[in-house]
């Protein structure tokens, strides 16, 4: 009797699991699924940011990224299953312009993918060093900043085909609008009005729009084509965005940056990571030395930085400064490889630089919680400078997801009504 009482019990549970597991299937197939394709991906930071997003009513699907970099091709396809696209975007849409056979073959099969369906969304962080303050600031003189053209030559070619995509997300350093005295993002709004969109632009902090302590300001460009939904846009509203605003105290700053910075690792286990004066000289500088030399500015790290949580930049090895903000300065692509601004930091063993890890995780990538970082490249160790400037072109995370969510909120409200 005991035996019949538990193998109904049991027949009960395998029941009730799987009419939940027909409810919870039944629910995702009702879900409003928005589709997506990634231009510039980099190493994915605003793929991952719009795969993140969701409600319980809708939700984005990735359907295909392009990169050209190899380095960077590797960290995407070791996070991501969709199709990536690996080549040159202007080879992708005009595949007659490669120089061999094998080489239109290979794009033409890439341009089949990105043409094979529509998309709902097209977003893309287009090179910024032509813009950017960091770098020779050419613009559209440098070619990669005529990449920009590329958005404008998919958008028509989808148009033509199926139709132009309802959302564009677009993101870029904050000097894009002041580039050339603003004339630079004058022509890139009106190619982008021209293809039917309506413009929304904003400068946002990642300080202030995430729980990640770095001080990153960047221009995001939303673009809409349906009017239903340029009417339902607010969410650079004042209003909203003050809602959105994390308005940290210094103390939840501090907690911040103790999730993102590993104050367990030792110089035993990481010292290529750690400065002293055997390997830096002119980083440790003493008083007496310094009177005995022909140096303008004297730099002694064990002096000048003497704060644990907070972040320090050695300045074109002329002078160190503590970051005011009291978070990590604006991650660059040089800052590995011995480039101005790299961030230093105090621990309890000496002073360091920061790990590629370490500045993964400051863009919001969860580092060891689903995303990795490729250990080989081609047989080889996959070298930090190439993670290090990853990190730096790549996108904070947390701010692609809340204005990814926000989207979502207006795509579904009007697919709804």
């Amino acid at each position: 009797m005991i035996f019949v009482e538990k193998n109904i019990k049991c027949k009960l549970r395998v029941c009730i699991f799987w009419i939940d597991m027909i409810y919870i299937l039944g629910k995702r197939c009702d879900m409003k699924e928005y589709t997506v394709g990634s231009l510039f991906a980099g190493v994915g930071g605003i793929c991952l940011g719009f795969q993140n997003a969701k409600n319980k009513n809708a939700h984005y699907k990735l359907l295909w990224a392009n990169e050209i970099d190899d380095y960077a091709c590797a960290t995407y396809k070791n996070n991501f299953k969709h199709k990536l696209l690996q080549g040159d975007i202007k080879l992708v849409l005009h595949p007659e312009l490669a120089t061999s056979d094998e080489e239109r073959k290979y794009y033409e099969g890439l341009n089949d993918i990105i043409l094979k369906e529509p998309i709902d969304i097209l977003n893309g962080g287009f090179p910024c060093q032509a813009f950017s303050i960091a770098g020779e600031q050419k613009g559209f003189e440098d070619e990669r900043g005529n990449l920009f053209l590329n958005i404008i030559d998919l958008i028509e070619m989808l148009g033509e085909k199926f139709y132009k995509p309802r959302v564009l997300f677009l993101e870029n350093v904050k000097n894009l609008q002041a580039h050339d005295n603003g004339r630079t993002y004058k022509v890139i709004k009106e190619k982008l009005e021209g293809c039917g969109y309506k413009i929304f632009e904003k400068v946002l902090n990642t300080m202030e729009y995430s729980d990640l302590p770095q001080n990153r300001e960047r221009i995001y460009i939303i673009g809409l084509s349906d009017e239903k939904d340029i009417k339902l846009f607010d969410i650079y509203n004042k209003d909203v965005l003050s809602n959105l605003c994390k308005h940290k105290t210094s103390e939840e700053r501090v907690s911040d940056i103790k999730k993102v910075i590993n104050y367990d690792l030792t110089k035993e286990k990481a010292e290529k990571y750690y400065y002293n004066k055997e390997k830096y000289p002119n980083y440790f500088v003493s008083l007496d030395e310094f009177e005995k030399s022909e140096k303008e500015n004297r730099i002694n790290l064990d002096e000048q930085i003497d704060e644990m949580y907070q972040f320090y930049q050695c300045r074109r090895g002329m002078y160190v400064r503590k970051n005011k903000s009291g978070v990590c300065p604006t991650l660059t692509a040089n800052m590995g490889t011995g480039g101005h601004n790299v961030p230093l930091i105090k621990v309890s063993d000496g002073i360091r630089k920061l790990t590629p890890t370490e500045t993964f995780k400051l863009q919001g990538f969860p580092v060891g919680e689903g995303y990795n970082l490729p250990q080989e490249f081609n047989g080889k160790k996959y070298p930090d400078s190439q993670l290090y400037k990853q990190a730096g072109n790549a996108v904070s995370v947390p701010v692609i997801t809340t204005l990814a969510e926000e989207i979502l909120k207006i795509l579904e409200k009007n697919d709804n009504t």
